[in-house]
């Protein structure tokens, strides 16, 4: 009996430290203000040839849609398909041993702004396309190509449209460096995450996001970008704007506040407005591909939530 209850303060013991050091590693030691020493070191997620070739991107011209997948050996009964099958192409120009990305002209079945103004800005930035996959010809011999599919990012589905493949260009990383949560606005090249994929609203390590930031802003890919979040967003969020109506002061308290969520810069009478309030950046983002006006990025660091709508900036630490 003496030696299970040694061994349960053992065992409290070791979870207690490893929860402490787990702390320490992500917010600094108990008690200690952030500085550039308490920071947390990014664990950076390597984008991998999934990451590089399934991630989309915002083209601002349509691209040409005359060859598309018509269907395939089983068709109707069989309506996706995946690495290893065939598939028949409609088009023209196809020679045996080509291979083609297989791209989707993706439309969003939700009229939901994340954001406001978020569907005039998606708009004007030009028609989204998802990655689907990889497929190269193998017959040319009737009116329809066949071709086989290398790879598949998703289902592919008749009227998925064909491009020319074409390389990416790999991603060269930065050492380990920490992650300047409450970092001071004024870099060089900003913007916004406008769109996810899939059109997720948030977004964690892994996570692929489209900038309205590009080539024309100098953007490349492997550049960096700090995901940062002001406080005044939260009232343009359904849930949690809610916050702002809710009670935030003690009974005790001689002088209570309110927090407003008005953009105003300096807090008086009582009011705190959360664009006083510091900006904290969320998390790290790796550009993977970039159009003159967009970017396609991937999540490599997140200490919360990335969302779209975040504001980005060319994080010059990296460069």
């Amino acid at each position: 009996m003496k030696k299970t209850g040694i061994l349960l303060v053992l065992l409290a013991a070791v979870a207690a430290y490893a929860q402490t050091d787990s702390t320490a590693a992500t917010d600094g030691p108990a008690g200690t203000a952030p500085t550039s020493v308490t920071f947390p070191f990014e664990r950076v997620q390597t984008p991998t040839h999934a990451d590089l070739y399934c991630a989309g991107f915002i083209n601002q011209q349509p691209l040409p849609n005359a060859n598309f997948v018509a269907g395939g050996l089983q068709t109707p009964n069989t309506t996706r398909y995946t690495t290893g099958q065939l598939v028949y192409l409609e088009g023209s120009g196809y020679e045996v041993g080509q291979e083609y990305s297989v791209l989707r002209e993706s439309v969003n079945p939700s009229k939901h702004e994340i954001f406001t103004g978020q569907s005039h800005m998606l708009k004007g930035l030009g028609q989204p396309y998802a990655d689907q996959g990889l497929v190269k010809i193998v017959d040319t011999r009737q009116k329809m190509a066949v071709a086989q599919i290398e790879y598949a990012c998703d289902g592919i589905v008749p009227g998925d449209i064909l491009v020319a493949y074409a390389e990416r260009p790999a991603i060269s990383f930065h050492p380990p460096v920490r992650f300047d949560r409450f970092t001071p606005p004024g870099a060089k090249t900003s913007g916004r995450i406008v769109m996810a994929r899939d059109f997720d609203g948030f977004v964690g390590t892994g996570g692929k996001v489209y900038l309205n930031v590009g080539s024309n802003q100098g953007v490349k890919p492997g550049d960096y970008f700090r995901a940062v979040r002001l406080y005044s967003a939260d009232k343009n969020d359904e849930a949690d704007a809610l916050s702002f109506s809710a009670s935030q002061i003690d009974d005790t308290q001689k002088n209570p506040i309110t927090v407003d969520p008005n953009l105003l810069k300096h807090s008086k009478g009582g009011v705190v407005h959360t664009a006083g309030l510091p900006r904290r950046a969320v998390g790290e983002i790796v550009v993977l591909s970039s159009t003159p006006t967009t970017a396609t990025g991937m999540v490599v660091f997140a200490l919360e939530e990335v969302h779209v709508g975040d504001g980005v900036e060319l994080d010059d630490q990296q460069q």
